[in-house]
């Protein structure tokens, strides 16, 4: 029989996960995470997000702030702008933990078929 606890553990890990999930489902935000990562740590402001983009500069704003908010990208002040630069490790932390769970139920169902 499963180990309820790696079943609820594995729950809470979807949980955790699911705004990552969700932010990058949506092509636009994998564009834009794609502008960032070409950005490297520097960063880039909205304004040349946009240029990159067939988005309208809210509309650039709004799929930051949903990447911002599951902590996939981070704002970087410089002067008076605001850089933006993707913070992938903790979120990919968050992920492979998920997977380390699902792949110790696999193998545990596999040992008792």
């Amino acid at each position: 029989m499963i180990d309820k606890e790696k079943i609820e553990g594995a729950s809470a890990q979807f949980r955790t996960c699911a705004p990552f999930f969700i932010a990058l489902g949506d092509p636009h935000r994998q564009k834009l995470c794609l502008a960032l990562a070409e950005a490297g740590e520097e960063g880039i402001n909205v304004a040349d997000l946009t240029g990159k983009s067939i988005l309208s500069r809210p509309a650039v704003s709004h799929h930051l702030k949903v990447l911002k908010d599951c902590g996939l990208v981070e704002p970087l002040k410089k002067g008076t702008q605001i850089f933006y630069r993707l913070r992938l490790k903790p979120c990919f932390e968050s992920f492979k933990q998920l997977m380390q769970s699902i792949e110790e139920i696999i193998e545990e169902v596999g040992e008792e078929a």
